[in-house]
């Protein structure tokens, strides 16, 4: 096939798109701004235009971003305009690689938190309208993905690069084509498709931030290999603690020798032994992208894109956390803990495209790696002893994932079909997570004014030495079909099948060292104060040859519950209609059918003798959930949507698991409940868009939220002291609120000179939340071991977690309209949040804030091969990270730490 040709079925594609003729062809090609291939063929293409057609509500050819969902193409309703945000039947907002670059993020998940309403907490988790992730859905072309992170039902997508995709969707009403689980909104990916012409695309980038680059870290040894994200093998399971897991047996039913055994290979020197690095590197990434395609056969274009990348960043924060009694009023513990991590994210992408006709075939393989190595090291003091304490740890966190799917549209004039499959696997490992206590008693000791190693575990209220490993995978087998047919030319019906199997199997064995003096060698010297002086040392000194020698080196097992099976299999099947009874109005009814069975079972083939004492979750629930939108075009340049639908949220795995798991992000313990049961939600919404003049509009919009049994976070203590995180249905809560968007370009072709092709481009959005939780007097809610009075962690009308009030971006930036040369100052805002709930104290808030960056892109040439030039700062003017608990007289604080100004500068060459 010609180009010429090609182009012309790019034409005709791009007019198909729009309701009736075909509304569920999709888009080819890399979209433009992400691949210089397509720029000829842009120009090519707009140069057979006629000029007086490129007015506002006429026929438009710009190709758009490339969008891959169930059920076809989004671009359904009876305008010709191709901006998918004003032609969709839904209310939906659409990151093209034009746009994501200009945010200048190199994650989706920090690109997405500049869309209305999302703000992005923690590593990638994002919240739509104040409503958590475990309300969210992420899928990537059109199929959803598992997470590596125990601690989050939908992938964080701060692990997915931009440079692997080429468009991001949201969509925050509901319809039938989407899985019924969908609460604030569907974020769905669409990796890069088939290039126009060959190309390759070579990046790189360094900076730092004002708290990390150069100053003092901390580290330790682990491997040669982990500046890449990868272990030598240094921390496998060893061979002891491997063989012991083998037999089945519990510890305390094996000897003495077998535990020092254990322990011999639990505390390695390497792993143990933080180190101060004076000088922390700079940060850098590098990627290549490359990307062709060729002619087959008459008719066909094959296709194929491929990329891979690096990014290695440091950061160090010093954490302020403390505990409190009821009232705050008198501090427990306080502690300042100085943590330094190293991440490692590695990613490709193989995508092999293939056009035949109006028929496009898609096979992505993606891979990505995420890995973070920790170092920390926190004083404190505890009030009620008077001990002063040091905790050091050292970890390992690896989270990775593989994903394979293949996507066929096909198109047979009135006729559509999708058939949608694939795998996914995500892993996450976490082995040598090694913590030690030292504490000085300020008693009248020998002992009493050094830190002495609590090893054996003998001294009260001070926490343990331990060595832990986790171990999670999670695999996904999915399918799908969709079938359209235009009935009529104003009425376009859709059916599909949808299944999905998810299986997650994880294990966590943690080990507390015992140490105590040995019979047979306290005749020899090595009496109770010999083994206090051994705790004097430092942490990889600790466990060596001479004390395994000279004293009983005693293990002890607390995890109980050390593996669980769980599984989530659904059949889903969907009818919708999109109607047009006149040109100015759109209907877009349907119903979707889901029927799923969800399980947690702990795993009773670890030990050789029965586990006792652990809950299983068996939830078996069908659904019929409706759902309906109504677009009228009042006139060519205002529109109004209604929408409604009934959705659900199903408790995540992380919710249900009585299994421990440690957040390196917020430093804090989660425990799930087996005892939650599903969400239910009823959606309502109201829409009215003015569209200006090309991409400028102004829309504003109301939603309400109705939630059966939503699921909040809250805090319990554990008998010996410590607190973990868990999670509890609350009888009901209500969200509603309103959304302001404005986008509007200002040309500045008459100042002249300079600013000929110049233009200031401004978007601005604002959402107001509100959130209010009620129940009944006297109702009750099951958390793991009791049932408990809701009235214990929440007040009638508090707001669900994750929910700001307010939530607002601001870019302001001049741009070139004939070259690369953008310059964009980015604003932030996200108003106060409740994070956890705590037991008969005040809520845990975090208070984001408002943050300011500046990004600046600018095209050139060298030696004949352009060349973009990027600077970023971030967080001009030093927002920190805020989390704490307050009352009207305290304030305690739970998770604050001060947050530095970052700076990069990146180079990209084009060929």
């Amino acid at each position: 096939m010609s180009t010429g040709q090609r182009l012309a079925g790019l034409l005709m594609l791009t007019t198909a798109l729009s309701f009736p003729v075909s509304g569920f062809a999709q888009a080819i090609g890399v979209p433009p701004g992400d691949d210089p291939s397509t720029e000829a063929a842009e120009q090519e293409m707009l140069d057979q235009v006629d000029p007086a057609q490129d007015e506002l509500g006429e026929e438009t050819y710009d190709e758009g971003p490339d969008v891959s969902i169930p059920g076809g193409a989004i671009i359904v309703t009876g305008r010709r305009n191709r901006d998918p945000v004003r032609a969709s039947t839904q209310v939906v907002s659409v990151l093209s690689a034009e746009d994501i670059a200009r945010t200048g993020e190199g994650d989706i998940a920090g690109a997405l938190s500049r869309v209305t309403g999302l703000t992005v907490v923690g590593s990638g988790r994002v919240y739509v309208r104040g409503l958590g992730d475990r309300y969210s859905l992420a899928m990537l072309n059109g199929l959803p993905l598992p997470s590596p992170e125990p601690l989050s039902r939908v992938v964080p997508l701060d692990i997915f690069p931009t440079n692997v995709i080429a468009s991001s969707l949201v969509q925050k009403t509901y319809s039938a084509n989407f899985p019924g689980e969908f609460g604030g909104g569907v974020i769905n990916l669409t990796t890069r498709a088939i290039p126009d012409e060959s190309f390759v695309k070579i990046s790189a980038s360094a900076g730092g931030d004002t708290r990390t680059l150069g100053r003092d870290g901390l580290t330790y040894y682990g491997s040669d290999f982990d500046w890449v994200g990868f272990d030598n093998g240094n921390r496998d399971i060893p061979s002891n603690l491997q063989n012991f897991i083998d037999s089945g047996e519990r510890l305390q039913n094996v000897t003495t020798d077998v535990q020092e055994g254990i322990a011999s290979q639990l505390w390695p020197l390497n792993l143990s032994t933080v180190t101060r690095d004076g000088d922390l590197p700079p940060n850098f990434s590098g990627s290549v992208t490359a990307g062709t395609s060729l002619d087959v056969g008459s008719d066909g274009i094959l296709g194929v894109v491929a990329t891979a990348g690096i990014k290695n960043s440091w950061r160090n924060r010093s954490i302020r956390s403390q505990r409190a009694n009821t009232d705050l009023s008198q501090l427990s513990d306080d502690w300042t803990t100085f943590v330094t991590d190293n991440r490692v994210l590695v990613n490709a992408l193989l995508g092999v495209g293939l056009d035949i006709g109006d028929h496009t075939l898609r096979w992505t393989n993606l891979y990505i790696r995420d890995t973070l190595k920790q170092a920390s090291l926190g004083v404190g003091y505890a009030y009620e002893d008077e001990y002063d304490l040091i905790e050091q740890n050292t970890a390992w966190y690896e989270r990775q994932l593989i994903d394979s799917q293949f996507v066929g549209e096909f198109e047979f004039g009135r006729f559509s079909l999708d058939v949608r499959g694939g795998y996914a696997q995500t892993d996450r490992e976490a082995p040598y997570n090694l913590t030690f206590n030292y504490v000085k008693t300020n008693l009248d000791t020998p002992t009493g004014d050094y830190y002495v190693a609590n090893v054996t575990n003998q001294i009260n209220n001070v926490d343990p030495i331990t060595s832990a490993f986790d171990d999670l995978t999670e695999k996904l087998w999915f399918g799908g079909i969709d079938a359209s047919y235009e009935l009529l030319d104003n009425l376009t019906a859709t059916v599909g099948y949808a299944y999905s199997d998810t299986s997650r199997y994880s294990t966590r064995r943690e080990f507390q060292l015992q140490m105590a003096t040995d019979p047979n060698t306290v005749g020899l010297g090595l009496t109770q104060e010999v083994l206090n002086a051994v705790a004097l040392r430092r942490p990889g000194d600790l466990i060596n040859g001479a004390s395994l020698a000279g004293f009983a080196v005693g293990l002890a097992e607390t995890t109980n519950f050390p593996a669980f099976d769980a599984g989530l299999e659904i059949h889903a099947g969907y009818g919708k209609v999109s109607f047009l009874p006149v040109d100015t109005v759109t209907i877009d009814l349907g119903a979707r059918y889901e029927d799923a069975t969800q399980t947690v079972a702990l795993d009773q083939s670890v030990f050789n003798t029965p586990i006792v004492g652990a809950n299983e979750t068996y939830i078996a629930n069908d659904y019929l959930l409706p759902a309906g939108t109504v677009t009228w075009e009042a006139t060519d340049q205002l529109q109004f949507r209604v929408s409604g639908s009934k959705t659900i949220a199903r408790p995540q795995f992380r919710e249900l698991v009585e299994q421990t798991y440690f957040d390196p992000d917020n430093n804090r313990q989660y425990r799930g409940n087996p005892f939650l049961s599903d969400s239910e939600l009823l959606n309502l919404e109201a829409r009215a868009e003015y569209y200006i003049a090309g991409q400028d509009h102004i829309s504003l919009a109301g939603f309400y939220k109705k939630i059966d049994n939503p699921i909040e976070a809250i805090v319990l203590s554990l008998p010996g002291g410590g607190r973990y995180t868990t999670f509890a249905n609350v009888p009901q809560a209500e969200l509603y609120g309103a959304e302001l968007e404005v986008q509007y370009s200002v040309d500045l072709f008459d100042m002249g000179g300079w600013f000929m092709n110049k233009q200031i481009v401004g978007i601005a959005n604002y959402t107001y939340t509100k959130s209010e939780l009620s129940y009944s007097d006297g109702d009750t809610t099951t958390i793991p071991g009791s049932e408990t009075l809701v009235s214990n962690f929440v007040d009638p009308g508090d707001p669900m977690t994750g929910q700001s009030d307010h939530i607002a971006n601001l870019q302001l930036g001049l741009e070139d309209t004939e070259e690369l040369s953008q310059f964009t100052f980015l604003l932030s805002y996200a108003s106060k949040r409740v994070t956890r709930r705590d037991f008969q104290r005040p809520d845990i808030i975090e208070n984001p804030g408002l943050t300011v960056d500046f990004v600046a892109r600018q095209g050139a040439d060298f030696l004949g091969v352009p060349v973009e030039l990027e600077f970023e700062a971030r967080n001009i003017f030093g927002r920190d990270n805020f989390e704490y608990q307050a009352n009207d007289q305290y304030r305690i604080e739970n998770n604050t730490y001060a947050v530095g100004t970052s700076f990069s500068l990146g180079v990209s060459m084009e060929f």
